[in-house]
């Protein structure tokens, strides 16, 4: 009897609950159109950390907690790819000591969701650094080759992180590709086209982008995949900052898109059945009907 009661006492009542919770909410948004790929402006971590009274790393520790929360529950749902906007390149003229924090952070825990990790074997996602790495150190680097090296072989959910990345620096980087390989001969300059220019940026080979969520509030992009953004693309600005961003957050946010994309759909229906219909017949009046008779009457 006594092992029954330790055994109740010490039932996770509230993770069992969350899960069963997140579970019924796969379920339910499975029965209407997914986006294959949703991107995060993840910010208000600093003001995250200020409004609690903490350190300021603790401010970003909480947002990467809350970021796998968010992957998990994408993973489980479906969902192709997550773009994550870790580290803007305008943030290098944040003072030394942040910027620092941040390389550290992310050193240690890109590794947490990379290798052999819980989490890594959980979700199988696969890891895709994106920007500028010429801005980074060695160390940084040899632990983002890692990360990706581990990952590639993966079968899940590909997780894009932005790190160091602006869109003006894709779009430069894009530009200069085009132009070496006109200058070696390896294009044509008349092979300059869009296509031709979305295969150099950063984000190449991913799915048109179908939502993209800033947090905290900001009515801005930053400069965070403004290509990408194009008119099927879903913008929606919460005022909650990053580390208090949830499952149940994003949840609602899938729904709204969902639902407009069902309504699209249907109207689309709508247009194609009227293109099938066959055209109506010419309108003819009954003095042509009887004119008509008058010269096929016999003489």
């Amino acid at each position: 009897m006594s092992g029954l009661i330790k055994w109740v006492v010490n039932f996770p009542a509230p993770q069992y609950a969350s899960s069963f919770f997140q579970e019924v909410m796969v379920k339910v948004l499975r029965t209407g159109p997914l986006p294959r790929h949703i991107a995060f402006v993840m910010d208000g971590n600093r003001r995250f950390a200020k409004k609690n009274n903490i350190p300021l790393r603790e401010g970003h520790v909480a947002g990467f907690d809350s970021l796998l929360h968010i992957l998990e529950f994408c993973n489980q749902l479906g969902v192709e790819v997550i773009t994550v906007y870790a580290f803007s390149i305008e943030n290098f003229n944040r003072p030394k000591k942040e910027v620092d924090t941040l390389m550290d952070l992310v050193r240690s825990k890109i590794v947490d969701i990379s290798g052999q990790s819980d989490f890594a074997r959980k979700t199988d996602i696969r890891i895709r650094v994106l920007g500028d790495r010429s801005l980074l150190d060695r160390d940084i680097l040899d632990a983002i080759e890692k990360a990706e090296s581990s990952t590639k072989e993966n079968s899940g959910m590909v997780v894009n992180v932005c790190f160091p990345y602006t869109t003006r620096n894709d779009i430069t980087h894009a530009i200069r590709n085009l132009a070496e390989k006109v200058h070696n001969n390896a294009l044509e300059i008349d092979g300059i086209d869009v296509d031709a220019f979305q295969k150099e940026l950063y984000t190449t080979n991913n799915p048109p982008l179908d939502i993209l969520v800033r947090t905290s509030g900001a009515t801005r992009l930053s400069d965070f995949m403004l290509w990408e953004c194009n008119t099927n693309c879903h913008i929606e600005i919460v005022d909650e900052l990053w580390p208090d961003f949830g499952v149940w957050d994003l949840y609602r946010i899938i729904i709204k898109w969902s639902y407009q994309r069902t309504l699209e759909f249907k109207n689309l229906e709508v247009i194609q059945a009227k293109r099938l219909l066959p055209p109506p017949p010419p309108v003819v009046s009954v003095t042509e009907v009887e004119k008509a008779r008058a010269i096929q009457a016999p003489n």
